[in-house]
């Protein structure tokens, strides 16, 4: 049983990076005007978009005129989350 709940551990463990690397290049290429039509920039917009809106709904002070710090918000949640989720499977595990 250990084995199976630290790999599940270790999966989600790089669910959560993989998905922390989406949302910090969608804030790279926020910086720059991307081509909507690129499969790549619509990837991340698809990929975060449903998240983020929520967020902003959420907490509606996270946008402030141009300044939108939702990613932001939103990787610290993540992290925060991550953190207790995996460790609290490794504990499990162990």
């Amino acid at each position: 049983m250990s084995i199976i709940l630290t790999a599940i551990a270790r999966i989600l463990d790089l669910a959560f990076n993989i998905y922390i690397f989406i949302i910090i290049a969608r804030a790279l290429i926020s910086w720059v005007n991307p081509d909507p039509y690129n499969p790549i920039v619509r990837f991340l917009h698809n990929a975060t978009d449903p998240v983020l809106y929520r967020l902003r709904r959420l907490l509606p002070f996270l946008q402030a005129g141009a300044l939108d710090l939702s990613p932001f918000a939103l990787l610290l949640i993540l992290s925060v989350v991550q953190q207790l989720v995996v460790s609290f499977l490794y504990q499990l595990a162990h």
